[in-house]
This record gives C-alpha cells, sequence and structure tokens, in this order.
C-alpha cells in the first residue's frame, strides 16, 4: 500500500497572503501531496520582543482560505502547546500522528540557509521524509555547504519550481498602515476579515 504523503506549512501569517496560498497549492500539486496542515506558530520563538497579531485572528484568517480547498487543513500542533514551539518539536509530534506517511515540510529557501542555527536541526532533519523549498529572491543556499553541518540534507530537499512570488507579510502590514493599497495581496475573505477588525492599523 502506497503511503500516504503529508505536509506542514509552517509560519506566523501575519497575515496568511497570496504569496503563502500559491506556495500551499503548488508543493500540493508538484509533490503530489495528500493534504497540507497550516501549521500556525502562536508565539516564534525567533520573533521574541516584535509584535504579533494574536492568535486567534490570525487563525481565523487561516481557516478562510483552509475552508475552501479541500486537501487544506489547520493543524492545531503548536496551537494546544505551551510554548516555546520549535519547528523539531512539531515535527516529532506530527511524525508520532502520522507513523505509516511520507512527511514533508515545506519552507523558504531563507529559512533553508538558516537551518543549521535552528533549535535542535540534526533531529528535525531526523524527523522528516522530504523539505520542500520555495526559492526566494536574492537567496541562494547552496546545500554543498550546508551538508557538513547536517548530513544527509541534500538528499532530502527539493527545490519547488515557478514559485517565486515576492509577497511579505510586514510589506502588507505596513502598507495597511500607510494607507496604501493592500487588497490585491489578499484572499478577499482575508482581506474582509482584517478590514472588520481593524487590524494593523496601529
Amino acid at each position: 500500500m502506497e503511503r500516504q504523503r503529508v505536509g506542514y506549512f509552517g509560519g506566523t501569517f501575519d497575515p496568511p497572503h497570496l504569496g503563502h496560498t500559491i506556495l500551499a497549492q503548488e508543493v500540493c500539486y508538484q509533490l503530489d501531496l495528500d493534504c497540507l496542515y497550516w501549521l500556525i506558530t502562536p508565539d516564534p520563538p525567533h520573533k521574541q520582543g516584535t509584535s504579533i497579531t494574536p492568535v486567534q485572528d490570525r487563525l481565523r484568517m487561516v481557516e478562510r482560505i483552509v475552508n475552501r480547498v479541500p486537501y487544506f487543513m489547520i493543524s492545531r500542533l503548536d496551537l494546544d502547546r505551551p510554548a516555546p514551539h520549535y519547528a523539531v518539536e512539531s515535527v516529532e509530534i506530527a511524525r508520532e500522528l502520522n507513523p505509516d506517511s511520507e512527511l514533508i515540510y515545506l519552507m523558504g529557501e531563507d529559512s533553508l540557509l538558516d537551518l543549521p542555527d535552528w533549535h535542535q536541526p540534526v533531529q528535525f532533519l531526523a524527523a522528516v521524509d522530504l523539505l520542500a523549498v520555495a526559492p526566494r529572491p536574492g537567496v541562494e543556499a547552496k546545500l554543498e555547504e550546508i551538508e557538513p553541518r547536517l548530513p544527509g540534507i541534500s538528499q532530502k530537499t527539493v527545490l519547488l519550481q515557478d514559485v517565486m512570488v515576492e509577497i511579505s507579510s510586514s510589506v502588507i502590514r505596513n502598507r495597511i498602515r500607510s494607507g496604501a493599497p493592500y487588497r490585491h495581496f489578499l484572499d478577499d475573505q482575508v482581506a474582509d476579515y482584517l478590514f472588520e477588525h481593524k487590524l494593523y492599523l496601529d
């Protein structure tokens, strides 16, 4: 029996934008995933001291995207456990929940470049079957340079094709605060939610 291919897409999603949606759709298509879990990080360890929108608002926005795509799902791995939320712990729990599935973790090329400095990166790499990496403008992560610090990473990494979308949540937040147009970067239902709840105006 063929193993299911289960993907995890981690992030703060503050807010989730069309770049996230395009990337999520493409990883499912290019790697033939059976489902993709959006893994919302409530309190990212690497963003301590920065202002982050309450997790319930971010969850509601992601739900508006996920609810319309049958193979998208919300993961509560980090929502239902106390901080800190390190990726290594998230994927180890995901592995326990999906023992017979192939586990694919989606990340940007900038994150791949930083991966050796993550919390317990060797254990993180061991817990996943594949890293699906989205290229980033101006970023070139050379696997041969990462390999000495994370042996085996070259065999576990797949670079996604045709998904270099240059949209960032921080740019969207700044555009909202400055009064610049922003809706074209967002799913209509996400744009409606943040407008109704007056998010990112402060």
